[in-house]
């Protein structure tokens, strides 16, 4: 076979091994999704109030950030293939729990399972990009996953949501569950952890797992990781999770359909804006942090005015904050590609665990801050939040824009002095954009 031949089915293998991984990680936003969407259902079953729907959401956020250090140190021990299969399996466990469940605690305990088996999938997922994808292209590849991920929660809340008013709780969350055991059975099938003829890591021992983690974690490329993904994703991720909607009905007087109009518009920029960003990663690896920054500025910028505007922000401004906040998603995915480029292969997974505590932790912070100003500023157990409550509930927001900030910066600092250090100068940003331009460097 010629050179040329080779490498386009070594494409075609990669693509297909994307394909289901890109399809087990669908199936995880599926799943994380699938109670959100059923919420009303959940409390007319269990006989519980909003409190503590809300408070299933908090448990599997909390559970999905506290094990991503011990899934990426499971990851580089085992693989994507077993992790994914595990997630996957965990999953279908937790969304079987919940079909049989008829009391608080155990639909608790189901979907704890859920935010265990979605902790699993997407940094394995990210693994399998990294091992089966050249370097220049893993940023685009990255990005699309994440984009194409998010056709899970179309599928929680259209085909989901018709089950469940078709049929009945127990049904169509049978069904969710056997979702989780196709995935498994594809994994077992056709994934696999890295192109034929790659070396497979030598086991190591727990001593060896935990000077990695420590060397990991001393690394400033995915310290860096982990404050973009912080300083970038909470914000629109809180937005668009919980707060984002009453913020725009009870606090903006939208109409619910506006609102939902507004949510769908943040989906729909990220889509447009992720491959975007893969493309300028992968053609300035060295210029992510501007990237970072003129995402942070535009979103600090956008949100400071709508809390400024005297009286309700009018709706072309509450556009423009979507808008923005619909490039956080696919801005956070930028700490994934740090933590890629500066750490050996050895130490992917736990430095994508690590990169992804970063905004699951300051959004699960923000989600229980917001909560609690907007509670402490409404009498009694209302939930008729004033636009005063709302701006002063999502100040919080500052606080953790302060601390990426911060961390950013230093970590940036640190790297290029070490690029320093290896004859790695650095000309300034509008020149290496004509350089490029020209088909030259951007470095010298």
């Amino acid at each position: 076979m010629t050179t040329s031949g080779t490498a386009a089915r070594a494409a075609r293998g990669a693509y297909l091994v994307w394909g289901i991984a890109l399809f087990a990680y669908a199936i995880a936003v599926f799943h994380r999704s699938s109670l959100g969407v059923a919420a009303v259902d959940a409390q007319e079953r269990f006989s519980a109030g909003a409190s503590v729907v809300s408070l299933f959401l908090v448990l599997q956020l909390a559970v999905y950030a506290a094990l991503q250090i011990p899934v990426g140190v499971a990851l580089d021990r085992f693989g994507s293939r077993r992790m994914i299969l595990a997630g996957a399996l965990t999953m279908a466990g937790g969304q079987l729990v919940l079909a049989l469940a008829s009391d608080v605690p155990t639909a608790i305990a189901a979907r704890v399972l859920v935010g265990a088996g979605d902790a699993m999938t997407f940094i394995s997922v990210l693994r399998v990009v990294s091992l089966w994808f050249p370097g220049g292209t893993v940023p685009l590849i990255t990005q699309l996953t994440g984009i194409l991920g998010q056709a899970g929660s179309i599928a929680a809340a259209y085909p989901l949501v018709a089950l469940l008013h078709v049929t009945s709780w127990r049904t169509t969350f049978l069904g969710a569950a056997a979702t989780g055991a196709l995935v498994a059975v594809l994994v077992l099938v056709a994934l696999r952890d890295a192109p034929r003829g790659t070396t497979a890591p030598p086991p190591v021992d727990a001593a060896e797992l935990r000077r990695r983690l420590a060397d990991t974690w001393r690394e400033s490329g995915t310290r860096i990781g982990l404050y973009t993904h912080l300083v970038t994703q909470f914000s629109g991720t809180v937005f668009a999770l919980l707060w984002g909607y009453p913020f725009l009905v009870v606090g903006q007087g939208r109409s619910p359909a506006t609102a939902a109009g507004l949510l769908t518009l943040l989906v729909l920029v990220g889509m447009g804006v992720g491959p975007v960003l893969g493309r300028l990663c992968g053609r300035w690896p060295l210029r992510r942090s501007v990237l970072v920054f003129a995402i942070l500025a535009m979103t600090v910028t956008v949100w400071t005015v709508v809390l400024l505007w005297p009286g309700r922000a009018p709706l072309p401004l509450l556009v423009v904050l979507v808008v923005v906040l619909g490039t956080n998603g696919p801005g956070s995915m930028i700490g994934f590609d740090y933590a890629r480029t500066w750490n050996p292969v050895e130490r992917m997974g736990s430095a994508s665990g690590v990169v992804n505590v970063g905004g699951f932790v300051a959004s699960l912070l923000t989600v229980l801050a917001v909560g609690a100003v907007l509670d402490l500023l409404t009498p009694g157990a209302s939930t008729a939040y004033s636009l005063d409550a709302f701006r002063a509930a999502f100040s919080v927001q500052y606080l953790f824009w302060a601390v990426g900030l911060v961390g950013v910066v230093r970590h940036r600092r640190l790297l290029r002095q070490r690029l320093a250090r290896d004859g790695v100068v650095l000309v300034p940003l509008h020149l290496a954009v004509a350089a490029r331009l020209r088909g030259g460097s951007a470095y010298r």
